[in-house]
């Protein structure tokens, strides 16, 4: 596994002098040597329970617990907070989402610049964590809905994720090194087991925090609504005490001083033989073997022979960021879609943004199961499973689960709700009379409605399909109660859906046309609206900081979003009584409408369902969950490992940066095919899965005609060992292989 590489002593850096050397190949001097004083002995650092683990790891592990709880927490409810609090599109929501993601990836590469050239691990570790903490103070104020109006909390919101990306993305390569560091060269058996442990403090951190934070948004409620400022303010907090755990230990620590950054010394190189060519390329300048051989007028030997075993594995790479595009929509796509589905599993109801702690609850039982069952199994009939092949393997899962994410969305929408089209309105009719009445649509095709009284209410009411002759049409209704005959008239607008109510005054009946409107809409939430048949207002609580306050003679409350579960004694208020309704169960997805009326019982409210409730469980997304973790214990780890093993260890910095690239780029793909596609949801999935599977064609077809370098070819007299800087642990912080 990738720990065990990582435990071996660091490699000489080969752009330093190496003065030991000048030294040992000096001829002997036979001068007095000056009589020095022998220097105090250095006390060793304090240890674990009298091991030789130094007590400053345990400082480190606990701040990677809370710094990986603050990140993942905050990320499970990032984009339903853009779809409900920000009121975003899907579109917009997901876009905002993976660029976001993708800035995440990009930063590590300036906090390693700044690490290895300027500041070192600590001191980067500590400033980029106080803009990390500042970035979630800023996103929890952004989620306040009495701090300003939407512009703010856009505003906000934009800034703490950048503050945030900036802090993650910049302390991403350093804290496992800084760990690594604390070692003395002789306990590599003990270093090794520290970045199992620091492995599974990260696996913690994300399982923990994805299960808990989207409780807290929606179990909570916060000024009417959920509470997503919470939600965002405790994975801020645990951030605080990631930091203050980390400075406590100050004292203790082994602090390396900068040795300089190997990316930007790969960079020069890659650039100056660019450059070189260039300027060199008439036809009398003998040609060289490899055009990175057109740097040797600057840099030295070694140099160029480990750029030029970097660069074929860099190659490898181009096609990587296609699967980071799949893999990552868990958080986006994945979610929006678990909102159209019924979390109630029974013995539990799982919110739509907690399906996500699935991933690192199946990668914790994936990498053993894969390491120690399957791939032997695979071994034992004699088939040579390379990591390469591996690796196009984990593609093809991806593929299926992106598939198998599209047959159920395509289930979901068979079972959703028809909208109204293009000159299209969609009527019910709400008798609240104690008879029958006959409705007749005039100038409409005549369409005669025969509408029983409120008493006979079924609970999901039936719509009837108008169509207008422009965007905006006046309807005449002739409504017949028993010998009364009514006629009204009343305006409507394409693509929209409206209630007639039909009541009783006296003798008399009249009409009203309520425009149900956008809100009716749930994506996922429970939405209810009252009517208010009384004579007196009424008053309706619930909860702590929901209220209902409907108008008497058939007032009509605006729908308002409620959390899902039983609701069987709602208090109300009129003028001089308090009294009590049973609102039953209020279900994912449904938008409910109550009618408040007097009865021979007391008073009582009518239920129906404006909107069913989401029928499909949320459990059939189980399978795509175990295929993409599949896939991605295939790729993401076997990758990896491939990667170190092909690349000499003064690159392992480089190449870290470069697999967090592929990341980023595979985000942005998302992005952009998220803001220009115009797909449907299904179709995109589609789109996603049969990019994946041309890619894993070419590169199945490169793989094919790579032709794998052994270690020992690469180990020259100071590449004998595997470094431990920052960059050779940028990857254990990614939630790819959470390492």
């Amino acid at each position: 596994m990738l720990e065990e590489r990582e435990s071996k002593e660091p490699a000489m850096n080969p752009f330093q002098k190496n003065e030991s050397k000048e030294t040992f190949f000096s001829p002997v001097s036979t001068e007095e040597v000056p009589h020095r004083p022998p220097s105090a002995p250095k006390k060793p650092p304090p240890k674990i329970c009298g091991s030789n683990y130094p007590l400053s790891i345990a400082f480190i592990v606990v701040n990677e617990f809370c710094e990986r709880f603050s990140y993942y927490g905050m990320k499970a409810v990032l984009t339903l907070y853009f779809l409900y609090f920000l009121h975003w599109s899907e579109d917009t929501s997901t876009s905002i989402y993976h660029a976001f993601s993708s800035l995440c990836y990009f930063t590590p590469i300036l906090g390693a610049a700044i690490a290895d050239s300027w500041l070192g691990k600590f001191k980067t570790i500590i400033y980029l964590s106080l803009v990390y903490v500042l970035g979630h103070v800023v996103k929890s104020l952004g989620a306040l809905p009495i701090l300003g109006g939407p512009m703010v909390h856009t505003a906000l919101s934009l800034v703490g994720l950048t503050l945030i990306a900036l802090g993650t993305g910049g302390i991403k390569p350093c804290v496992a090194a800084f760990g690594g560091d604390q070692f003395e060269e002789k306990d590599a058996e003990e270093r090794t087991r520290y970045f199992s442990v620091f492995y599974l403090s990260i696996n913690a951190g994300s399982l923990i925090s994805t299960f808990i934070t989207p409780m807290l948004r929606g179990d909570v409620q916060c000024f009417g609504e959920d509470c997503y400022a919470l939600a965002f303010g405790v994975p801020g907090l645990l951030m605080v005490i990631a930091l203050v755990v980390f400075a406590l230990g100050n004292k203790m620590y082994k602090k390396p001083p900068p040795e300089g950054n190997i990316v930007a010394q790969v960079f020069k190189c890659i650039w100056f033989a660019l450059s070189n060519r260039f300027k060199n390329r008439s036809g009398d300048i003998p040609k060289r073997q490899h055009w990175l051989d057109w740097a040797t007028e600057k840099y030295p030997t070694q140099l160029i022979m480990d750029v030029k075993a970097l660069t074929r594995v860099l190659f490898l790479y181009i096609p990587l960021p296609m699967f980071w595009a799949l893999l990552d929509q868990q958080g986006s796509r994945w979610t929006l879609q678990a909102t159209k589905m019924n979390g109630n599993l029974g013995f539990f109801v799982l919110q739509p943004d907690q399906m996500q702690v699935l991933n690192p609850f199946l990668v914790l039982i994936f990498i053993p199961l894969f390491d120690l069952v399957i791939y032997r199994l695979i071994s034992k009939c004699g088939i040579n499973f390379s990591s390469l092949r591996k690796m196009a393997v984990g593609m093809i899962l991806a593929c299926l689960a992106f598939a198998v994410a599209a047959t159920v969305e395509i289930k979901i929408n068979g079972m959703a709700p028809p909208q109204p089209g293009p000159q299209e309105i969609f009527l019910q009719v709400l008798n609240l009379a104690d008879d029958e009445v006959k409705v007749t649509v005039l100038g409409n095709e005549n369409h005669s409605l025969l509408v029983e009284s409120v008493k006979s209410f079924q609970k999901t009411p039936h719509y009837f399909r108008l169509h207008l002759k422009t965007k905006s049409h006046d309807f005449h209704f002739h409504l017949k109660y028993h010998n009364l005959s009514v006629y009204t008239d009343h305006t409507v607008e394409e693509k929209n859906g409206y209630s007639l109510i039909i009541r009783e005054d006296g003798k008399n009946i009249s009409s009203m046309m309520v425009k149900d409107g956008e809100s009716k809409t749930t994506n996922g939430m429970t939405t209810l609206r009252f009517i208010n048949t009384l004579h007196k207002d009424v008053n309706i609580t619930l909860g702590t900081d929901i209220s209902f306050s409907v108008g008497e003679d058939y007032g009509v409350s605006a729908y308002k979003t409620v959390q899902r579960g039983e609701y069987p004694a709602v208090h109300c208020r009129t003028e001089n009584k308090d009294f009590s309704l049973n609102l039953g169960l209020l279900d994912f997805g449904a938008a409910y409408l109550f009618v408040i009326t007097n009865t021979s019982q007391g008073l009582q409210a009518w239920k129906m369902e404006d909107i069913p409730t989401n029928k499909m469980s949320i459990a059939w997304q189980l399978p795509q969950y175990a295929l993409v973790t599949a896939g991605e214990v295939m790729f993401s780890v076997t990758g990896l490992e491939f990667s170190y093993s092909q690349a000499p260890s003064s690159m392992k910095s480089v190449l870290q940066a470069a697999w967090l690239l592929t990341v980023a780029v595979g985000n942005i793909i998302v992005l952009v095919v998220a803001q220009f596609s115009g797909l449907v949801q299904w179709a995109e999935f589609i789109l996603f899965s049969c990019l994946l599977l041309v890619v894993c064609l070419i590169f199945s077809i490169m793989g094919y005609y790579y032709v794998p370098v052994k270690s020992e070819d690469m180990q020259g007299p100071a590449d004998k060992q595997l470094p431990h800087t920052q960059g050779d642990m940028i990857n254990l912080e990614t939630k790819k292989t959470k390492f």
